[in-house]
């Protein structure tokens, strides 16, 4: 599926995405700036959650209450390395059976599930946003997932 939207809009996108979901983990792919943490902000308040929103840059992962289900965000920029994911403990996160968001994945690509929901999200020059929701991406094949260009 493919979105072109603006900011004033992107309530509306993030309730299609809730909806769309078929995954428990969704990677977040695109450059800095393209509005990831501004998506999951939306799609964590279309899913129930009443709490602070924000990005989890230092602190690698915040935790969010929604409606029905417990929400994980990751924002793995900072992460050196997998056995930096291994050693706070992020494989344990996976396994919770809450909705995991993570932005810069390609970090982790060897942690992650066989099955995973992609979205990838780019800035266009009038300042709208292009957003691509891929699901059910199967990761059994890890180098086929780095070689492909989701931004």
């Amino acid at each position: 599926m493919e979105f072109r939207f603006n900011l004033e809009n992107i309530d509306s996108i993030a309730q299609k995405i809730a909806e769309s979901l078929q995954s428990k983990v969704v990677l977040f792919y695109g450059q800095m700036g393209s509005g990831k943490t501004t998506l999951i902000k939306s799609l964590t308040r279309v899913l129930g959650s009443n709490d602070n929103v924000t990005s989890p840059t230092y602190s690698l992962v915040n935790e969010y209450k929604g409606d029905e289900i417990g929400i994980f965000h990751f924002d793995l920029y900072r992460l050196k390395d997998e056995r930096e994911a291994i050693d706070f403990g992020f494989e344990e996160y996976l396994d919770h059976g809450n909705l995991v968001l993570i932005e810069w994945p390609e970090k982790v690509l060897e942690l992650l599930p066989e099955s995973v929901d992609v979205i990838s999200l780019q800035q266009e020059e009038n300042g709208s946003r292009t957003l691509k929701l891929y699901l059910k991406i199967d990761l059994t094949d890890k180098k086929l997932m780095m070689t492909q260009n989701f931004y």
